[in-house]
């Protein structure tokens, strides 16, 4: 059987399954190296991986509504997101 998937929606779930796989192997080698500092330089690393998944994700996903959408409701999906990283920012 074969299934034909949306290019966009292929990439976005390729990026997460990505992400899911590097999580994985992360909390692996913290269970392998067994100690708090090194387990949390391995966290900070992930700290910038997840972000730019969402952000990559993200980005594909206005370029598939591209033409989908009004441009009006691209500004506040727009605006959303940043509202999202914003809101982060200041924990």
């Amino acid at each position: 059987m074969f299934f034909m998937f949306d290019r966009i929606v292929f990439f976005m779930a390729f990026f997460r399954l990505l992400s899911s796989t590097i999580e994985l192997s992360a909390a692996l080698l913290m269970l392998k190296f067994n100690n708090v500092e090194t387990a949390f330089k391995i966290n900070a690393a992930l700290a910038m991986v997840g972000p730019s998944i969402m952000l990559v994700v993200t980005s594909l996903g206005l370029v598939g509504l591209a033409g989908k959408i009004p441009l009006s409701g691209m500004v506040f999906v727009v605006m959303g997101v940043a509202m999202i990283f914003y809101g982060i920012s200041k924990i």
